[in-house]
């Protein structure tokens, strides 16, 4: 799969993709992420990609052409490909999306700032989304957040494939408590246990034990 970022801060994404299971992802050639400079497409000779608005308004715009050549120029013709635009009025972000986008050979993430993206990028975009109900200053946050979303679902990306089946919305309800060492946690004159039932080595009852403490999701 193939990821291409489009946005004005670039920098960025330099850390969320030299680290963890994201960069050994990149390096094993499961998956191929790149954020592109969007001034790279501008036509004006300072690179600006934002305008006052038509109508007037606090801010400013960002340019609908450059965003346009910057989709045309990545988005590869001959594969699957999905366009996406980050915006607050978008339908929201949900493990269903990150499955179903595994589906594609290549996804455009379109990251807007300032007051917005000038509305005729919408032509050329497939859909609209948004990380949850608040307002943030732009795209990036939730493109880094779709992108590791979407690519721990791809074969290779987890060391241990089971983790896929046992978690929280995958299927189930919701996730378990988990513990690990110390036995038991000594905080000031304070001692926090690790239920004696995880330790019995009864598979059954810890079974048991983890459904009955599901939490659902509402």
């Amino acid at each position: 799969m193939q990821i291409d970022i489009i946005t004005i801060f670039p920098e960025m994404f330099d850390s969320f993709l030299s680290e963890s299971l994201i960069k050994k992802a990149i390096d094993k050639k499961i998956i191929k992420i790149k954020a592109w400079n969007l001034r790279k497409w501008s036509k004006d000779k300072h690179k600006n990609v934002d305008d006052k608005p038509f109508g007037g308004g606090a801010g400013m715009v960002m340019m609908a052409d450059p965003i346009i050549r910057a989709i045309d120029k990545l988005k590869k013709n001959n594969k699957k490909t999905k366009v996406i635009l980050f915006s607050p009025a978008g339908r929201q972000f949900i493990q269903g999306d990150a499955e179903e986008m595994t589906k594609y050979d290549q996804i455009v993430m379109v990251c807007g700032r300032y007051e917005g993206i000038d509305a005729r990028v919408e032509e050329f975009i497939d859909e609209k989304i948004s990380i949850g109900p608040y307002v943030l200053s732009g795209g990036e946050l939730p493109a880094m957040i779709v992108t590791e979303a979407v690519a721990r679902l791809l074969p290779g990306y987890l060391g241990n494939p089971e983790s896929l089946s046992e978690e929280t919305f995958n299927g189930n309800e919701g996730k378990y408590p988990q513990y690990t060492r110390p036995e038991v946690l000594k905080v000031g004159k304070k001692e926090f246990k690790v239920p004696s039932v995880l330790l019995s080595g009864n598979h059954i009852e810890v079974k048991k034990w983890r459904e009955s403490k599901i939490i659902k999701n509402k």
